[in-house]
């Protein structure tokens, strides 16, 4: 099997991308629809950085990027087709954006749904910290639970 290629999302990527989120979870369970898909790409996210993995040519990931949240950068989202989850696909995707976000500042904020139990087992085995829920955030009943990655503090002594 062939490594992830990982480019900047382009307009034609877009149905790949809305087929890959409607269906998959967390966002069934979170009520999100085609639909909504649709209206988020179309065709890519405005003030956003959008970056989509590709397998043996076929879009396996996605991921969205917005700059200056919290003294970080924020990712709105990572989803991985369910063909191609356990791959390492999910992985390098991440640590793409990592390496892009470090270069710039020092922490990179993400959420997850509480009951998503194996997303926050793949960001807590890539090193993010659950700052706490935001509970009823997007669902009655369940929270949304803020995670931190830091390289260092966002200012220095001195």
């Amino acid at each position: 099997m062939s490594q992830p290629v990982i480019r900047t999302m382009q307009a034609d990527d877009q149905e790949a991308v809305v087929h890959l989120l409607g269906e998959s979870d967390p966002w069934k369970t979170l009520g999100y629809t085609k639909d909504n898909w649709n209206r988020i790409f179309c065709p890519t996210p405005q003030g956003r950085d959008c970056y989509v993995a590709l397998l043996d040519g076929q879009v396996a990931g996605v991921a969205i990027v917005k700059q200056k949240f919290l003294l970080g950068d924020y990712l709105e989202l990572l989803g991985v087709a369910e063909w191609a989850r356990q791959k390492g696909v999910g992985g390098q995707l991440l640590r793409h954006i990592e390496e892009l976000v470090f270069e710039r500042t020092t922490n990179l904020f993400a959420c997850v749904s509480d009951f998503n139990e194996l997303a926050r087992s793949f960001y807590k085995k890539h090193g993010y910290q659950e700052i706490g829920p935001m509970p009823n955030f997007l669902i009655p009943g369940s929270a949304e639970l803020l995670l931190r990655k830091t390289v260092g503090p966002a200012r220095q002594k001195g």
